[in-house]
């Protein structure tokens, strides 16, 4: 059992809970990820990155939107109730060194994973900058958080209720056309964001990871849910992931298979995906 320590509401839908997990405080790396189980005797699994841990006091710190059946249970709790089972730190960690300057792209909830990495890009010596995308004001998350760690924190917004009135793109332009040209780029958020981040650092020739969150149920690579194709290869986003050349991804085929079970997903239903191949 986790215990739930802190629960906070960073938007309408969007969460922060600080859980204790003294040991998974311990080893986590930037990158990586736990599966949770809410109920002892059946629930369904669901993968959620670490967005942050305090060695101190055992806990990590979990960020999440209420759209599903779980996440909206989960929402309902409070500090004081307890997580049944919580199992990480799990994938493989980001490979952070001091690369020159970074561009750290995450749009909506996708802030709250790149947040880590940011962190940890800063703390390897890199110029950090920042570029945050939401539908509005209200839907912008950790933008203190970010704007702590951000050598230059650029955000935009849909409406344009807040920052610039555009997509994350332009800005992600604006500075691969820039002289020297950003070393590296990290892009989180919905799949179509991070496909076309690729497609703008491409024809720049920037290197560009992004960081899948496709259906995952043991976390292991033995159920075969999060399968992605990466150049000519299948990936295991559990295992080999979930970072992976944002250049090499084929986002159109990841799409696809996320939108395949939409129906099933806002029902109530036993999923077998551990018992045979395919998505839940």
């Amino acid at each position: 059992m986790n215990k739930i320590l802190e629960k906070r509401q960073l938007s309408e839908t969007v969460f922060l809970m600080r859980v204790e997990a003294p040991l998974i405080a311990r080893e986590r790396k930037a990158g990586q990820f736990i599966i949770l189980q809410l109920d002892e005797d059946f629930g369904e699994r669901i993968p959620l990155t670490v967005a942050d841990a305090n060695l101190d006091e055992g806990s990590i710190s979990l960020i999440f939107q209420a759209v599903g059946r779980t996440t909206k249970k989960m929402a309902a709790m409070d500090v004081g109730d307890e997580i049944a089972a919580l199992v990480g730190p799990l994938g493989t960690p980001t490979h952070i060194e001091n690369f020159g300057t970074v561009v750290c792209v995450g749009g909506g909830i996708g802030v709250a994973p790149l947040h880590p990495i940011a962190q940890a890009m800063k703390a390897a010596g890199n110029k950090v900058i920042i570029i945050m995308g939401a539908r509005n004001k209200e839907l912008l998350i950790l933008e203190e958080e970010m704007r702590a760690i951000a050598d230059e924190l650029i955000i935009c917004t849909d409406d344009g209720s807040i920052g610039r009135k555009c997509l994350v793109t332009e800005p992600l332009k604006e500075l691969c056309e820039q002289d020297p040209m950003p070393d590296l780029a990290v892009a989180i958020g919905p799949p179509i964001m991070m496909k076309f981040c690729a497609e703008t650092t491409r024809p720049y020739k920037v290197a560009t990871q992004v960081s899948l969150n496709t259906i995952m149920v043991d976390g292991t690579g033995m159920c075969g849910g999060c399968r992605v194709t990466v150049g000519n290869d299948t990936k295991f986003v559990c295992v080999d992931g979930p970072e992976f050349d944002g250049h090499l991804v084929d986002f159109d085929n990841m799409m696809n298979r996320l939108n395949a079970y939409k129906k099933q997903e806002t029902e109530d239903h036993t999923c077998r995906i551990g018992t045979s191949s395919g998505k839940e």
